[in-house]
């Protein structure tokens, strides 16, 4: 149910933010994340499953829309010299939000019988901290200007965001950019597929989320207490093991947000992948050999924290930054419909298909992961541009010229183009 309405939650990115503007619809969510922490809090109480599964959904529906909403924010406010840094935050929240979970799910917290409801309604005091702040901050500048066409409210909110100045330079960048969408309003999930001139940005969105989808991170993420078990680590320290996994990866996304403006975001990516698929296979071969000696069940623990530090300091710290920036103002709620449709559905059918995979292929499961690991190295290495401080209309100009066997793949000619 949380699977389902996060799909849902990303569905609706486009109607809700277009309608309401980034800010009012991140507040409502906010609203609708505390709705469903009553709902599960009082369900123990009424014995109720009904009520679990609603709030599960709802719990869902904010995680979807509010985490597609929040990058976009973050994308449409911050500078271009630290775009890529500033986006990167988002990924780095999650992964605390990740850690808090893990933290209060232990059995000296909150991790037992009788607290259950409360555990799963933790989330909801980082609701209530957002629908207290949110208020205070501007509309995000890029929406005001782009699509509201409102120049003097787009100053305000630079200044109040980026301290006191004219900001002549971004405000004739957003301007053009407005004239390339030709007075477009944003378009549609289908219109976005049906768009031959941003065809490269859909496919690279359909390779780095699938491949993520399928690299091994949500395997271990959801079902580390399996994992650590079939490495034959005792069960009662299982759940500290997760926990330190969980704070390798904030510290290494927030690595991350220290390189990604100086590296650059192709290079964390396709490295970060193919670091990915190399310990993919190690892991697979320690699993296999866990039994002949007492410390190879450690080394495969060690191999785990490995991949997730290179999954944080690659894929999932640049990835809400590059979906950000290789799409325009009026492709972007869409694009992020259709990204959130990838993640969600891949979550959902890893999340059924796993327990029999595991249970079927045991340790051989991973060379599937470390296949799609190396498959998006291999595709980020050869065909992704770098988007480090260039404007959007620069990376969409350099998707346009990929070619494919000498050919390019559209060779549609836009105001965007010429521009």
């Amino acid at each position: 149910m949380y699977a389902v309405g996060g799909l849902l939650g990303s569905m609706s990115v486009r109607c809700i933010a277009g309608r309401f503007g980034r800010k009012r619809a991140m507040i409502w969510n906010n609203v609708v994340s505390i709705v469903a922490a009553v709902i599960m809090f009082t369900s123990r109480g009424a014995n109720s499953f009904e009520m679990i599964l609603i709030a599960r959904f709802l719990f869902g529906f904010t995680a979807g829309l509010g985490g597609n909403i929040h990058a976009i924010y973050l994308g449409e406010s911050s500078p271009k010299k630290i775009r890529g840094m500033v986006t990167l935050t988002s990924a780095t929240f999650i992964s605390i939000g990740k850690l808090s979970g893990q933290f209060f799910g232990l059995r000296e917290i909150l991790g037992r019988e009788d607290s259950w409801n409360i555990l799963l309604c933790v989330s909801t005091c980082f609701s209530v901290v957002q629908l207290l702040t949110l208020p205070f901050f501007p509309e995000a500048p890029r929406y005001l200007l782009i699509e509201n066409g409102n120049a003097e409210a787009c100053k305000k909110a630079l200044q109040s965001l980026w301290g006191r100045g004219e900001y002549k330079l971004e405000m004739t960048e957003m301007v053009l950019e407005q004239a390339s969408i030709k007075g477009e309003t944003s378009k549609s999930l289908l219109e976005l597929l049906r768009d031959r001139s941003v065809r490269w940005q859909l496919i690279t969105m359909v390779v780095v989320y699938g491949c993520i989808q399928f690299s091994g991170i949500t395997a271990i993420s959801v079902f580390s207490f399996d994992i650590f078990k079939e490495a034959g680590i005792p069960l009662d320290k299982i759940r500290y093991v997760t926990l330190g996994v969980g704070v390798s990866e904030v510290l290494t996304s927030i690595t991350c947000g220290l390189l990604i403006e100086s590296v650059g975001r192709r290079a964390l990516l396709w490295g970060g992948f193919g670091a990915m698929s190399t310990i993919m296979i190690l892991i697979t071969i320690t699993l296999n050999l866990k039994d002949y000696s007492f410390w190879i069940p450690y080394s495969t623990v060690g191999l785990i924290f490995l991949f997730v530090i290179f999954y944080g300091g690659g894929p999932a710290g640049v990835l809400p930054s590059l979906t950000h920036e290789i799409f325009i103002q009026s492709c972007r709620p869409a694009a992020f419909v259709f990204t959130g449709i990838l993640r969600w559905l891949g979550f959902a059918v890893l999340g059924l298909v796993f327990p029999f995979l595991i249970e079927l292929l045991k340790s051989v499961s991973f060379v599937l992961f470390a296949c799609m690991c190396l498959l998006a190295s291999f595709y980020i290495f050869f065909y992704l541009p770098e988007t480090k401080g260039k404007t959007l209309l620069e990376i969409s100009e350099e998707f346009k010229n990929i070619t494919l066997c000498e050919n390019p793949l559209s060779d549609d000619k836009t105001l965007e183009t010429r521009l």
